[in-house]
Order: structure tokens, then sequence, then C-alpha cells
């Protein structure tokens, strides 16, 4: 059975930087109150034109350079969010169409905070049935449109930002699992050539 292996990761916010003293100019609080309950000094903003699917964009692209892989070579997008651009349809078909891609799946997982480990699962799903090898594993969200920018919000606007991250994730082959302390070569790990054609899956 094939295993899921994470091929890189990358994560892309915004320009806009807000701080402390800037809420401060919005609502009744200051940098002492704000670190004292959160540790956070800034936060980032999504700025006009920016969206939760052109953040993503830039993140996986980084993501997949790292990983020495093209958008054509990916078989699915599995794209976690809580805050979508739109209802329907989700964020992950307008991200496959930044990437310039047309002809693959592209699925929401909208589970909240846990979204990024439910997306996982199915992802890690997937590649085990052998089902799809190349998955893009999105969790991208964008709450600073969305929180209350009075004092009566001030105890979330505080600690919320916008920003995704992404990974993508690829089929392994090894013939045994990895033991504490053991090495690939040990243990016999075989590296999957990430540009091998597409397998195509028949219903």
């Amino acid at each position: 059975m094939p295993r899921t292996e994470f091929i890189a990761t990358a994560y892309h916010v915004p320009e806009r930087v807000v701080t402390n003293d800037d809420l401060a100019q919005l609502m009744d609080t200051s940098d002492e109150w704000i670190v004292q309950r959160s540790g956070i000094k800034t936060r980032y903003w999504v700025s006009d034109g920016e969206t939760g699917a052109s953040l993503a964009s830039e993140a996986a692209h980084k993501a997949l350079a790292k990983a020495g892989m093209r958008p054509a070579e990916l078989d699915c997008i599995v794209y976690c969010t809580c805050t979508p651009d739109h209802f329907e349809p989700g964020n992950g078909v307008f991200l496959e169409r930044a990437l310039g891609l047309t002809d693959i799946p592209a699925i929401d997982v909208r589970n909240q905070c846990s979204g990024f480990i439910y997306g996982l699962s199915v992802a890690d799903a997937w590649i085990r049935t052998g089902q799809y090898r190349r998955i893009l594993l999105v969790g991208a969200e964008v709450h600073s449109r969305g929180l209350d920018r009075s004092t009566r919000g001030r105890d979330t606007r505080g600690s919320r930002s916008s920003g995704p991250r992404t990974t993508p994730l690829a089929a392994s082959s090894p013939r045994t699992c990895m033991p504490t302390g053991a090495t690939p070569r040990t243990c016999g790990w075989t590296r999957p050539d990430w540009r091998t054609t597409r397998t195509s899956v028949k219903s």
C-alpha cells in the first residue's frame, strides 16, 4: 500500500501588517492589553483585491517550486477553509483556475480550526487507496474581513489574521515501515518520481 509523504511546505501572508497600536486607533485596547492576553504584537490583514484563493495561489506556487513540481503534475486539490471567498462554488476550484488547471478534482473542507487535519485525513486516504498520487493540501483563512472592529470585538480581533499554508503530498513506496532511529536506506525507502505521468482513474 502506498504511504503519504510531505514533499514541501510553504505559506504566504498579505503585505498589510497591522500592529496593536493600529488596533488601538479602532477600539478601546492597547498593546499591553493584547500582549498580556495573547502574546501577539502584529497580524496580517488582506487589502482590496486580495482573496483567500489568490493568497493560496501564491503559497501553492512556492510549495510546488520547493517540491520541484509543476501545477500540471497535481492530481487533486483539497482546500481547507472556514472563510471561503464565496459560499459556492468552493475556493478549491478558484485555486485550480489560478494554477492554470481545468481537469482535476478540487474540494473544500470546512471544519473550522481542525479543517487542515480533516483535509490531511482525506488526502491520505485517497493516496493510500491509490486513487490519486499527488495532492495539493491547502489551509487558508481570511479572518480580517469578517470580525468586529469595534471595542465589542476586541477579544477576537487582536488574535485573528489572514494567510494560507500549503503542502504537496505524494505517494511513496516503502517496503517496510520506518522504526524510530532507522534511516531511509536501512528500511529500503523508495522515493518516487513526482514527474511520472498522472495515473488516470476510471469509475
